[in-house]
């Protein structure tokens, strides 16, 4: 084992004083010692990638997962039927539906959801070429930034960096996508439905475009996350040759 270290720190002090200028070789030296004490054999390792191929691998992995996320999304129940990302009932008519259930209008609370969900599914393909933009996009710093990052810090700068233009061009989809599915009248005839009920009160307004945007976004993202999540744990999700180098 001691053999070993020696020779993984000798590897490292070769790396360090013939990739870096001169006035630089001092810090490099003392971060990759560090690293050594801790992890010989992997910092060697890690130390050997260039800025090109951790540049690559990681934008490979975005790549696999934002195509697996989006088509997961996409098809049919990729919302209604996935618990984690399940557009759920706005919380500002969960009184509308306790009081429908209660006379057996279960139907018109159904209705919406459902509509809302497939409304998602059918507008998630029109993020894939917003999110590959956006990933070609990505600079050196920024993929430095987050190599070291945890599970998810891809996904979580990702959605630092595109959320609001994503919003933005997503909405023409989700719009295109409510009329499809009657996501506004179902709404409308959930709250008339409700009305009717004596002394039910007023209805708080909702917008359901701005919700639908809201939570197909916060679904895609979440399952990004889970894709990019099982490409650095688990090595059968790396399925090319630079994912293997990157990610190992």
């Amino acid at each position: 084992m001691k053999k070993e270290i020696f020779l993984s720190m000798v590897m490292a002090l070769s790396l360090v004083f013939t990739s870096v200028p001169a006035r630089a070789q001092l810090e490099n030296l003392k971060e990759n010692l560090g690293k050594l004490a801790e992890d010989p054999l992997g910092a060697v390792q890690k130390t050997s990638l260039s800025d090109v191929e951790i540049g690559q691998g990681l934008k490979e992995a975005l790549k696999v997962g934002i195509t697996k996320a989006v088509k997961s999304v996409s098809k049919a129940g990729g919302y209604f039927d996935n618990t984690d990302i399940k557009i759920p009932l706005p919380e500002q008519l969960q009184t509308v539906d306790s009081a429908l259930r209660k006379i057996g209008m279960t139907k018109y609370t159904d209705d919406f959801v459902l509509s809302m969900n497939r409304a998602a599914e059918s507008a998630a393909p029109s993020a894939l070429d917003i999110f590959l933009d956006a990933l070609a996009a990505m600079t050196i710093e920024d993929v430095r930034k987050v190599y070291g990052g945890g599970d998810t810090a891809s996904t979580e700068y990702f959605k630092g960096k595109t959320l609001n233009r994503l919003a933005e061009a997503f909405r023409p989809a989700v719009d295109e996508a409510l009329k499809t599915y009657d996501v506004t009248d179902k709404y409308n005839h959930l709250v008339e439905k409700y009305e009717t009920i004596p002394f039910a009160g007023s209805v708080k307004s909702l917008s359901p475009d701005e919700y639908v945007v809201e939570k197909a976004l916060d679904g895609l993202f979440f399952v990004l996350g889970q894709q990019e999540t099982k490409i650095r744990r688990d090595p059968a999700a790396r399925v090319t040759d630079i994912l293997k180098k990157v990610f190992e």
